[in-house]
C-alpha cells in the first residue's frame, strides 16, 4: 500500500464541554488565534499535501457548510443521528475512497513538525493497521486526565492508565486501515473498537509528536492554545 491520500476531519460533535460557546455554532467554528478550529485542521492537511479531504457534519451543520463552500472539501453529513468516530468514518468511506486514511480531530492545535506528514513518513502497512500520533501526558496542553497508551521499544501500543509519567495521550491524528469497519454490526461505534482488535493482534503503533499540542475541548483550552501558538511564533 502506498502513502494514504485521504483525510477525514471529525467535526460532527456537539461540543457540550464548550458550554455557551457552542450554543449557536459547532465547535470547529470557534476561533483560536484569529481563525476557526476547522481552518487549523485544514491547514495541516494542505501542508501535508493530502489530495482528498472529507469533513463530517451533524451538530449545527449550516455554519460549517457555508464556511467550507467552494474550498474543495467533501462533506459527510450524519443524519438523523451522530455516528461516533467509527460509524462516522465508515459512513464517509464512499467519499474517502479505498485503503488506509488519515483522520484528524478538529478540536486541537499544533506547533512543530506537521503531524500528518510525520505519520505518512513512518507508516509501515506491512506491520501496522493503525499509527497514532501521541504526546507525553505531561506535555498535553489543556488535556485533563492520564495518558492512553504505552509503547514498546518498536512503538507497538498497549492500553494504560499509568500515572507515573510514561503514558502517552492520543492527539486525534492517525493513519488507519478501514477494512475492519465492515465487520462491525453496530451503526454507531467508536474507533476504540478497532484499536482494541489491533492491540490484540500486535498491529497498533504510535509515534510521539516532538512539538506542541493543545486540546481545545473546553473554554479554558482556548487561551492555553493561543499562548502555545504565540510562544512558537516568537521562537
Amino acid at each position: 500500500m502506498s502513502r494514504p491520500d485521504s483525510l477525514m476531519i471529525f467535526a460532527a460533535g456537539f461540543g457540550t464541554r464548550m458550554g455557551a460557546l457552542t450554543r449557536d455554532r459547532p465547535k470547529p467554528m470557534i476561533d483560536v488565534a484569529g481563525r476557526p478550529l476547522i481552518d487549523h485542521a485544514l491547514a495541516l492537511g494542505a501542508a501535508a499535501g493530502i489530495g482528498r479531504i472529507v469533513v463530517n457534519l451533524h451538530y449545527k451543520p449550516e455554519a460549517l457548510r457555508a464556511h467550507l463552500a467552494g474550498r474543495g472539501v467533501a462533506l459527510s453529513e450524519e443524519t438523523p443521528d451522530i455516528l461516533d468516530t467509527g460509524g462516522g468514518l465508515r459512513h464517509a468511506l464512499p467519499l474517502l475512497g479505498a485503503g488506509p486514511v488519515f483522520t484528524l480531530n478538529s478540536d486541537a492545535v499544533w506547533t512543530g513538525p506537521n503531524p500528518l506528514a510525520r505519520l505518512a513518513a513512518a507508516w509501515a502497512p506491512d506491520r501496522m493497521d493503525a499509527l497514532l500520533m501521541l504526546v507525553p501526558a505531561a506535555a498535553a496542553c489543556g488535556h485533563a486526565g492520564t495518558g492512553d497508551f504505552l509503547p514498546d521499544a518498536e512503538g507497538r501500543l498497549t492500553r494504560t492508565t499509568d500515572g507515573a509519567g510514561r503514558a502517552l495521550v492520543y492527539t486525534g491524528a492517525q493513519i488507519i486501515r478501514t477494512d475492519g469497519l465492515a465487520d462491525v454490526a453496530d451503526r454507531v461505534f467508536s474507533l476504540n473498537l478497532l484499536w482494541d482488535r489491533m492491540i490484540a493482534e500486535g498491529r497498533l503503533f504510535g509515534l510521539t509528536h516532538p512539538g506542541g499540542w493543545a486540546d481545545v475541548g473546553t473554554p479554558e483550552g482556548i487561551p492555553l492554545a493561543e499562548a502555545m501558538l504565540a510562544e512558537a511564533a516568537d521562537v
